[in-house]
């Protein structure tokens, strides 16, 4: 799934999105990861948390704050709020 920029992402695929991708970091099955349960309960390590972060601004073509995988914890909630922030103009409230 991409968006196309300028278009909000739609957040049931984006979430679907991220449980691959974190699926891939953590090598285990997506159907294994709980989009409600908190990704460092995973063993989510730093590192790939920030590659995660890398990956949704390559995606998504926005620029994010290295923190947003601590501040935004289980994959509902990044999802939601990178579907929001896509909504947002540039340089407001990231």
């Amino acid at each position: 799934m991409t968006a196309p920029r300028g278009t909000r992402p739609d957040p049931v695929e984006l979430r679907a999105w991220l449980t691959d991708r974190v699926s891939e970091y953590l090598r285990m099955p997506a159907a294994d990861i709980d989009p409600a349960e908190q990704l460092a309960a995973y063993g989510l390590e730093s590192v790939y948390a920030l590659a995660l972060c890398g990956d949704i601004e390559d995606h998504l073509g926005m620029m994010l704050d290295a923190t947003i995988i601590w501040d935004h914890p289980t994959i509902e909630r990044l999802g939601d709020y990178l579907s929001e922030l896509h909504d947002e103009p540039p340089g407001a409230g990231r």
